[in-house]
């Protein structure tokens, strides 16, 4: 079977990056694991030998004649887009103890699978994706850093995030254009009680236009009491979003 462009399938085949993706899952047998997009069932055949149960989502229905020999009473294939998915009502059909998250994740929709996961209000141990590695390198950016940017806060405000493995794009089939990294996310314990949509809503303001200074992106918003703010932490009026911490974006969404 050939992959298909449009979907992003590259698949595979490296086994030892595969056994370190899987070893990152600590899975046993009263837990339950969501797989998306396993592909021709690479991990997924790997995920099997812990005994816990695997809910898979997979888009393409030519992936069928690997899948589902793979399906029994402890692995079932989701014939669906993840991103259209209710996986609350789809975990509903297991008993369960511990809940993981793993995927090789298209490179072109990398970021809508992760926030479908966070609005998805899910519970779980951790979030072990493959990615593109410059996105990688975003989500693990830091202030000051060109590639920090919206995307990178969102992410640091729910997860601690660890690299894993840097991944040669001769590990798969076919060869893309770009080196992958595995990442391990996991879900921070204690959060700020913020009302997260809205302050979803600030930070992509925050970071409208890149280049451009926090002011100018944020000149709906009260500038006088953000100038406080800054001032009190010795910051410079004209600071770009990119130049700001965690901590400091939620001082400001607290103060307006």
């Amino acid at each position: 079977m050939k992959a298909k462009k449009r979907l992003g399938q590259n698949f595979l085949v490296n086994k030892l990056i595969i056994n370190k993706i899987v070893d990152e899952v600590l899975a046993c047998k009263k837990d339950l694991i969501i797989e998306i997009g396993p592909g021709k069932g690479a991990l997924t055949k790997l995920l099997k030998e812990k005994k816990a149960f695997v809910l898979a989502y997979e888009i393409d229905l030519d992936l069928k004649q690997y899948l589902e020999k793979l399906e029994d009473n402890q692995t079932t294939i989701v014939w669906q887009d993840f991103l259209k998915s209710n996986i609350k009502q789809d975990l509903k059909k297991f008993k369960y103890e511990k809940l993981y998250i793993i995927g090789n994740l298209p490179y072109y929709i990398t970021t809508p699978i992760i926030e479908h996961i966070i609005n998805s209000d899910l519970i779980f141990e951790k979030l072990v994706i493959m990615v593109q590695k410059e996105v990688a390198q975003r989500f693990l950016a830091l202030p000051h850093n060109k590639e920090y940017g919206y995307i990178t806060v969102i992410l640091n405000y729910f997860f601690e995030i660890f690299k894993i493995i840097d991944v040669p794009r001769s590990s798969f089939n076919p060869i893309p254009n770009v080196d992958s990294m595995v990442l391990s996310l996991k879900p921070k314990k204690l959060k700020e009680n913020l009302d997260f949509l809205k302050f979803q809503e600030f930070l992509k303001d925050c970071f409208h236009q890149k280049r451009k200074t926090l002011k100018n992106n944020l000149n709906n918003y009260d500038w006088h009491k953000i100038k406080k703010i800054l001032n009190a932490n010795e910051l410079d009026e004209n600071i770009r979003a990119e130049e700001l911490s965690l901590e400091m974006f939620i001082k400001i969404f607290r103060s307006i």
